[in-house]
């Protein structure tokens, strides 16, 4: 992935305007994938295999976008593909004696394999991408007009951010979500079917996640490789850990990944190449330290469903 060009004509005051962008365009595949992330895990469930639905989606929404013209179609086509992925999941994760960890592995491998072997046709050729939002036409200067031009797909992961809060709090819905993962042997005495909950929440969270991917491969950076997820599939588990399953927290810290992944890129850009592979570490550094910090057996997780890691 490449940072904006914005230091490279700015100098020092072009490092935070590319943080910023990073924010923006790097922050929007962590923002859709945490928030599917945390349908999921407010079910009671966990999909470690979102990694290979992020590629997916690239996948399918880059191919689309190509034969039809329509970068939109290939947004839909990433969501349908999450939504393929996900029912096998679904299904998978709540048969007898099956491990959510071995199945989001499994779904990994599976779901990358899917995407290699269908995209190999797809890495050469130029796909419409999708418009973009320009915020930086106030200013004169082309690096500002490039940092400040953001994707729909931002625009729309903001406005579900809240909307999806909303959600858990005040609809049916969103209590039923909550009961099964907050206590599976209440929501059954209540007549609420565990199975289907969960199913409809991680199919959910995996067409949030195909969108994601789509974000990668119509936007930013815009193309179709193997390598284009570079983990961020993984990272978003652990990022709405750091968020306490709460989605409007899941978006600050979707910006906060995005910009820690455009920090390595914008030093560089002014100079600064000691300590530049460390800098570009900084998501992963960020996701051990997230994990590191909130597995320790004397410090209780807040917002954590009850149900996340049992056998319900």
């Amino acid at each position: 992935m490449t940072a904006p060009a914005a230091p490279e004509v700015l100098g020092w005051w072009g490092v935070p305007l590319a943080i910023l962008a990073g924010m923006m365009r790097g922050g929007t595949p962590f923002l859709f994938v945490s928030l599917g992330e945390c349908i999921t895990e407010k079910s009671g469930k966990i999909n470690l295999g979102l990694e290979g639905t992020l590629l997916t989606g690239a996948m399918s929404a880059y191919a689309i976008s190509y034969l039809t013209g329509s970068p939109w179609l290939g947004v839909l086509a990433a969501g349908v593909s999450g939504v393929g992925l996900g029912l096998i999941h679904g299904w998978l994760s709540q048969q007898p004696r099956v491990n959510d960890v071995a199945v989001g592995i499994a779904m990994i491998i599976f779901g990358s394999g899917i995407a290699f072997f269908l995209g190999k046709p797809f890495i050469q050729p130029s796909a419409p991408p999708l418009p973009t939002i320009h915020l930086g036409d106030w200013s004169s200067i082309p690096a500002v007009q490039a940092a400040l031009a953001i994707s729909p797909l931002f625009v729309l992961g903001v406005a579900i951010a809240p909307l999806l809060k909303w959600f858990f709090q005040s609809t049916r819905w969103g209590l039923f979500i909550r009961a099964v993962g907050d206590s599976p042997d209440a929501a059954k005495a209540m007549g609420i079917s565990i199975f289907n909950v969960r199913m409809l929440s991680v199919v959910a969270g995996s067409f949030l996640a195909g969108i994601g991917g789509a974000s990668l491969s119509l936007y930013y950076p815009g193309v179709w490789t193997e390598r284009i997820s570079s983990g961020q599939g993984l990272m978003a588990v652990a990022l709405v850990i750091f968020a306490k399953w709460n989605p409007m927290q899941c978006l600050w810290a979707s910006l906060l990944f995005g910009g820690a992944q455009a920090l390595g890129p914008a030093l560089q850009s002014v100079g600064i190449k000691e300590g530049y592979y460390l800098f570009n570490a900084a998501p992963y550094i960020l996701t051990l330290l997230i994990m590191i910090l909130t597995c320790s057996p004397k410090r209780t997780l807040t917002g954590v469903p009850g149900a996340l890691g049992t056998d319900n």
